[in-house]
């Protein structure tokens, strides 16, 4: 093989890589990926999102998760998980906005 048939190689394949990582972006960037990316149907908001993470140590993690009208704190371990905490959002329930009334 010639050199020339090397430069010919590389530059296919940095042109290969280019258009793939082009294509990934566009999807990402206007959401083309559909409800399979975000595990969701058209047109429905979310119910859970993580709002904070603290590392303890190697193998644990405490984690703040929103659902809903609850947050829920969680011990993350290697071996178990557990719900330390679960609170309802104050002023955000349907309860508290009968009792109010």
């Amino acid at each position: 093989m010639q050199l020339t048939d090397y430069i010919n190689f590389v530059v296919a394949l940095a042109l290969v890589l280019a258009l793939i990582l082009g294509l990934a972006w566009i999807v990402k960037r206007f959401g083309l990926g559909g409800a399979m990316t975000r595990g969701l149907p058209a047109g429905s908001a979310r119910r859970l999102a993580v709002l904070e993470v603290l590392t303890l140590d190697a193998r644990r993690k405490m984690v703040l998760v929103k659902r809903d009208e609850r947050q829920h704190l969680l011990l993350l371990g290697a071996n178990n998980d557990l719900v330390i905490e679960s609170d309802e959002i104050e002023g955000t329930s349907a309860k508290a906005q009968e009792t109010e009334a």
